[in-house]
């Protein structure tokens, strides 16, 4: 897909750092990609040091300033080391946004105990170690910050909103870290300066999850649910952490921001559009030709 052209000044994020999990694919190298285009300083963190390896270099031939580290966020270990290396390395740490996550088909009564356990420990448990490692740099006061703090970023879903199938494990773990998101952008907010807010993306086009949790022979129904009857792409992500990266979003916090073209809303058409006109006609037929007067009660 061709990419847009950003709506946002070049220079929008000059100066400031971000540190993203599971930034080195999919959603997560798109928003750092985007936030280093305009103007920010960039550290990935995953499980995979080719992948992060890779990713940080090809930031850094768009000539982003980008740095890569090797970690586990269910190592609280990791997760200190990463946070501490990425404030050796650009000095101050401004963005912290989580985006590691674990998700994978499977109907409720097949799904273990340790199968639930690890999407939570990498959702839940990952956000919240990450957050609680940042927090002595991304508060007011912190490493290279004056007297406001700066922005964590927590990746969700809408999977929770209803109810979805065959994902009970991503589901619980992702309303976890919407409860997260809500709870520290009250308190870190009040004490810290700090803003703490959400991003719930839909279906993403050319993504992992999108292959693994929506397989192609299905795409085409789940379209036509949608309002907007089309898969969003990471750069609809990415533009959506920007504006709430910038001073655009300075007073958002505790807001999570569904983009999934309204598919959360949707449910099947039970009724074809052209049929509710004239069902519509005759159903007023009907009552205008009813008869009228006092209404009986059987009581």
């Amino acid at each position: 897909m061709e990419e847009c052209e950003s709506p946002f000044k070049e220079n929008v994020m000059q100066g400031k750092v971000a540190l993203l999990t599971g930034g080195g694919s999919g959603i997560g190298f798109e928003i750092a990609t985007q936030f280093g285009k305009h103007g920010a300083s960039v550290a990935l963190m995953g499980r995979r040091n080719n992948v992060i390896d890779a990713a940080a270099a090809a930031l850094r031939s768009l000539g982003i300033p980008a740095v890569g580290f090797e970690g586990d966020v269910r190592k609280q270990e990791d997760a200190r080391r990463a946070v501490e290396a990425t404030v050796k390395h650009f000095g101050r740490l401004d963005i912290l946004v989580n985006g590691a996550a674990g998700n994978f088909l499977v109907s409720a009564e097949d799904l273990s105990p340790n199968g639930f356990k690890t999407v939570m420990d990498i959702d839940s448990v990952g956000t919240f170690t990450m957050c609680g490692e940042a927090l002595p740099y991304i508060k007011k006061g912190g490493a290279g910050r004056g007297t406001s703090g700066g922005l964590i970023l927590n990746i969700s879903v809408t999977l929770h909103y209803t109810a979805s199938w065959y994902q009970v494990h991503a589901s619980a773990a992702k309303a976890a870290v919407d409860a997260l998101t809500r709870s520290l952008a009250l308190e870190w907010g009040t004490d810290h300066g700090i803003r703490v807010n959400g991003i719930a993306p839909g279906p993403i086009g050319d993504t992992t999850g999108l292959s693994k949790l929506v397989p192609q022979n299905i795409e085409g129904k789940a379209k036509d649910l949608m309002p907007l009857y089309k898969v969003g792409t990471k750069w609809d992500i990415a533009m959506a952490a920007l504006y709430l990266a910038s001073d655009a979003g300075k007073y958002i916090n505790g807001s999570i921001l569904p983009i999934d073209g309204g598919l959360w809303l949707s449910k099947p058409r039970y009724l074809p559009k052209d049929a509710v006109k004239q069902l519509s006609r005759t159903l007023e037929k009907k009552s205008r030709e009813a008869a009228t007067g006092v209404p009986t009660s059987k009581l």
